[in-house]
């Protein structure tokens, strides 16, 4: 059984080095460490780091990296920065969505998978991409996507 959740977010900024503009890099280990940031951790690192809560609840909110519930068991995503738009992502977002029984931004009931769009993965030169876990893939097209993901369901 996991600790609670307030505990893993004390743990985690214990485990931090005290500095300015110290707000993404902790949101980053706490999603790192938990899978996404829970509404519980947002009065923590308010405290911690003497911001509001609707300070951190604003980045939170702000940065599409950040989740605030915890994902599927896989996490596919699908760049829709300029350069996969213009190669197709827009329709490829639509494939994955029909292929994977679920809608952007949201798991699918079994827990599976959550799929969520990205803002560029760095390979705009052989968009469009996707990322599915931490493994990047380009050139992406229904037929490949297809052929990756047919394991995750």
């Amino acid at each position: 059984m996991n600790p609670p959740i307030e505990l893993q977010v004390r743990e985690v900024l214990a485990s931090q080095p005290v500095q300015d503009g110290a707000l993404l890099p902790l949101l980053h280990a706490i999603q790192e460490r938990l899978g996404h940031v829970p509404p519980e951790a947002v009065p923590v690192l308010a405290e911690y780091l003497n911001l509001s809560r609707a300070e951190v609840h604003g980045v939170v909110s702000y940065y599409h990296f950040f989740r605030t519930t915890p994902p599927g068991r896989h996490v596919v995503q699908v760049c829709r920065a300029e350069a996969c738009q213009a190669r197709g992502a827009e329709s490829l977002m639509a494939h994955a969505e029909k292929a994977l029984g679920c809608a952007v931004h949201a798991t699918r009931a079994d827990g599976a998978v959550t799929l969520e769009p990205v803002y560029c993965l760095g390979l705009c030169a052989s968009s469009p991409a996707i990322q599915i876990d931490d493994k990047l893939h380009a050139r992406m097209t229904p037929a490949r996507f297809d052929q990756l993901t047919k394991g995750l369901l």
